[in-house]
């Protein structure tokens, strides 16, 4: 078989032997188990450098999933045979540059001599033989202008654009593509079986993709500099926040040098405070660095996938791969860079103080900022009766609306609207619950089934769980697992394709909704339920002791990136609403701060609280929602 496959590809450039991502002769031809299509390795390398957040791999022809182990692409299956056929190849044409290096044969007789001209005008190879008749029969190739190959390999000559031929009609060359079939096809054969299909000139069609590369190519290197200039940024707000955290330092040792030796302990203290402060903000700091790093490194892997100096002739495979990839990076390229978040940790560090102590106390003072405090931002009314909510981005949240006006909106912290258009069976959707999943894929609750959509809108999932009547409610991971309640006693844990059930944890009281922390810990409210109740779970079900709220008041948690739990006592008589921060001891809450109290209009006892960044929050009921801005 490998002796058959190597002789075919060296009469011919067969596309069984290459890869639709790099274009080439395939260097060590590897499997996506899922589905069977194959790659080279260093190309499917460079293709999971843009999804280290992912456990799995899309297939970047089919989009069928393929699960990654630990070692990922190291440990795919490589295709023997493949790897044969091109094994043979080079031993038969000489080479792994054996493509390039292969004399081109003459195309005017059937000798399959070695070509030493090439003529314009009939725009054919010619062997020294055919050269001849052309210059000695002036009565029929008088005029023509013939090049040597020498001048055409050397690339003192161009020979334009030459075309495949027809194998229906022999005399035709395939000039044509044809959009409906992704398949090129010559004029005779657009008349016979594509006369109601789209139909491209094959040249104008490359020279679209070539442009469409060349302009993300271009706005890969202007994102890359965009977030290179952040992360210098960064690091000038960093020298100020270290500015900061040394004016702090330098009173707290002024102070210590008044007052007696023996605050010594207290001098510590304070000065392990202060380093604390400084670590705190450097980690902020690295986060932001690391994700724009992360970014940059995501582009440029996916850039050098798509920008491809072989993408002259495209099949039917190698077009969907490479429109795929574009589509991929043209959306990472959306993507809005934080300009932000660095400058509010600097000035989260101004605003730390050295508070002098009195001279009725032995001690040197305390380091303070501002006041723990959370305020009202934004207030907006719903189209509709809201029914479920899930973080969007740091700024926006995804709305989603049951039989009143079903559907889902995405609004932003300045009042924006606007329909989420990507899914477009979600306008006429009861949207009882939903979750965005880190790679754009949508988890949805439309009452006694969830499914899963991906970022470009195709089903992916079915999720069945018992129901017990009431809508399913949906939510996920820091590992994009998939969290279900049921208003019952369990918490149901999916992977994040959906596919499987990896956990239930039974719970002491009836849940509403349910968050996970970064270690995995499980947050549940039993929301408008008796008893009212939060309470914090591990995957073997062991709780820790549950936050019980007064008679009448209703509590519902969520889970920040810092794995703070905020909880929202909604007391709908007195219309009010207390959060309280909590750090987990444990299973144990023990709360921090508590806020001061929020009027707001509520009118059922159905809410949701949701943490988009580390000072915003947003809060919704009935058809009110709530943009919250936290200091601490």
């Amino acid at each position: 078989m490998a002796e058959k496959c190597g002789s075919e590809k060296a009469s011919s450039s067969s596309p069984n032997l290459i890869c639709p991502l790099c274009l080439d002769i395939f260097v060590e031809a590897t499997i996506l188990t899922s589905c069977g299509h194959t790659f080279c390795r260093r190309c499917l390398k460079k293709y999971d450098l843009t999804h280290q957040d992912l456990d799995h791999m899309v297939c970047p022809l089919c989009r069928e999933i393929t699960k990654l182990s630990a070692n990922r692409v190291d440990d795919l299956r490589l295709n023997v045979s493949i790897n044969g056929c091109v094994d043979d190849y080079h031993a038969k044409c000489g080479g792994m540059n054996a493509v390039l290096e292969m004399c081109q044969k003459c195309t005017a007789c059937k000798s399959l001599k070695d070509a030493v001209s090439f003529c314009l005008t009939c725009h054919c190879y010619m062997c020294d033989k055919c050269l001849h008749s052309h210059q000695q029969l002036t009565m029929f190739f008088d005029g023509h202008e013939i090049v040597s190959m020498d001048d055409v390999i050397e690339g003192k000559v161009s020979i334009g654009h030459l075309f495949e031929k027809c194998s229906i009609h022999k005399q035709e060359n395939k000039d044509m593509f044809c959009e409906d079939c992704k398949v090129h096809v010559c004029q005779k054969c657009v008349l016979v079986g594509h006369r109601a299909h789209e139909i491209k000139n094959q040249v104008d069609f490359e020279q679209e993709l070539r442009r469409k590369v060349t302009d993300l190519a271009q706005r890969c290197a202007d994102k890359k500099a965009e977030l290179e200039k952040n992360i210098q940024n960064i690091e000038i707000q960093r020298h100020e926040v270290h500015t900061a955290v040394q004016t702090l330092l330098d009173d707290v040792k002024q102070a210590y040098n008044i007052k007696a030796k023996e605050l010594e302990e207290n001098l510590r203290n304070l000065t392990e405070q202060i380093n604390a402060l400084e670590h705190s903000f450097d980690d902020e700091l690295d986060v932001l660095k690391s994700k724009d790093r992360q970014r940059i490194k995501s582009i440029c892997s996916s850039v050098t996938l798509v920008d491809n100096d072989r993408l002259g002739h495209l099949e039917t495979d190698t077009l969907s791969a490479h429109v795929l990839l574009c589509e991929e990076l043209d959306a990472m390229l959306k993507e809005v860079t934080d300009h932000t978040s660095a400058e509010a940790i600097k000035k989260k560090a101004h605003e730390k103080r050295f508070k002098l102590a009195d001279d009725t106390q032995l001690d040197l003072g305390s380091i303070s900022g501002s006041d723990p405090k959370m305020e009202v931002i934004q207030y907006i009314d719903l189209r509709g009766v809201m029914f479920g909510m899930a973080r969007y981005s740091h700024s926006t949240v995804a709305i989603g609306y049951g039989w009143n006006a079903q559907g889902i909106d995405i609004i932003d912290s300045n009042g924006g609207k606007q329909r989420y258009s990507n899914i477009l069976s979600f306008n006429d959707m009861n949207c009882y619950d939903l979750n965005l999943q880190r790679d754009g894929a949508f988890c949805v609750s439309t009452g006694s089934t969830a499914y899963i959509y991906s970022r470009l809108g195709c089903r992916k999932a079915t999720i069945h769980v018992r129901n017990n009547g009431n809508a399913l409610r949906v939510n996920s991971g820091s590992t994009d697992e998939i969290i279900i309640t049921n208003y019952g006693k369990q918490v149901y844990i999916y992977d994040p394709t959906g596919s499987t059930l990896k956990h239930t944890v039974q719970t002491k009281h009836d849940t509403r909704q349910a968050s996970t922390t970064r270690t995995g810990l499980i947050v549940t409210s039993s929301c408008d339920a008796d008893p009212s109740v939060v309470t914090v779970y591990d995957r073997d079900g062991n709780a820790g002791e549950s936050l019980q709220a007064p008679k009448d008041v209703y509590p519902f948690a969520t889970v920040d990136e810092q794995d703070r739990v905020y909880v929202a006592s909604v007391d709908t008589k007195n219309n009010s609403v207390v959060i309280r921060l909590y750090d987990l001891d444990g299973l144990n809450l023990k709360e921090r701060v508590e806020f001061n109290a929020l009027n707001m209009t509520l009118v059922w006892n159905w809410c949701y609280l949701v943490s988009l960044s580390q000072d915003m929050l947003a809060f919704a009921c009935y058809k009110k929602l709530y943009f919250i801005k936290v200091s601490l």
